[in-house]
């Protein structure tokens, strides 16, 4: 028996086919879900509009700090690697499309780059967004950009770099998701580690938040500067300079702590 969490997601999404689609996954497998499996939760939040916390009360009801109790700026933070990981794991739905066009922009650089992106968001179509997303990271055989540390550190997939990643995830506590077959260097599943690291969802200490930031997420300022001139981008533009501009910040903020 599937359990209220997925009925919601698969209701919002259409059907279990739509939502198998909107994931990139087989819809047999899907069919056999009883509950969204952890390593999807993300996908399916950002896919269906349905909430984590709806998906999976298990993992997401108490999350170890809450934004409140934080400091703003970690919290901030926080929220930009999650709204990243959520444009980078699947194509955002119509329900989070509307949510970006709500975003508020001011006059420093990141403000304008939230600006430009809920302007984007305004102008995109749901199933415009899909294609683009399949056209840019996933394609007939691969998409015009790989999402991958190690694709982009090495030329090569499932290199050193991943190695090296997993061993620095075994040191901090965090564990790869059983069954879950996407590398742990894909970009979306990076944001998703540093929301959880600036959040306090997985604990560490401001030397191992800033260790972890330089020996593994740099490469993804390349991707980002490759998404705003893909041949694919148009809604993704946007996406690439916010990213882009954010981890540039983030570099220089973890530099002026040293």
């Amino acid at each position: 028996m599937r359990d209220a969490g997925l009925d919601r997601a698969i209701d919002a999404a259409g059907g279990v086919a739509q939502l198998a689609r909107k994931i990139g996954v087989a819809q047999p497998s899907v069919s056999n879900w009883n509950r969204v499996p952890a390593q999807r939760v993300i996908a399916v939040e950002a896919a269906t509009g349905v909430s984590r916390k709806q998906l999976r009360p298990d993992l997401y009801s108490e999350p170890a700090v809450e934004d409140n109790a934080l400091d703003p700026i970690d919290a901030a933070r926080a929220r930009e690697y999650r709204l990243l990981a959520a444009l980078l794991s699947c194509p955002p739905s119509h329900a989070l499309l509307g949510e970006i066009t709500r975003l508020q922009g001011d006059a420093t650089p990141l403000g304008c780059a939230h600006a430009a992106l809920a302007e984007a968001a305004s102008e995109a179509l749901t199933a415009g967004v899909e294609r683009e997303y399949f056209d840019l990271f996933v394609g007939l055989g691969r998409g015009e950009l790989l999402p991958y540390g190690s694709y982009y550190l090495t030329g090569f997939l499932n290199e050193r770099p991943l190695s090296r990643l997993r061993a620095d995830l075994a040191a901090l506590g965090i564990e790869r998701v059983e069954n879950h077959f996407e590398p742990e260097d894909h970009a979306a599943t990076l944001c998703e580690i540093m929301a959880g690291l600036a959040g306090g969802r997985f604990p560490a200490s401001e030397q191992a938040q800033r260790a972890f930031f330089a020996k593994h997420v740099p490469w993804m300022g390349r991707l980002f500067a490759d998404m705003e001139v893909a041949a694919s981008a148009k809604f993704y533009r946007s996406v690439g300079s916010l990213g882009r501009l954010f981890l540039e910040i983030e570099a220089e903020a973890f530099r002026f702590a040293n």
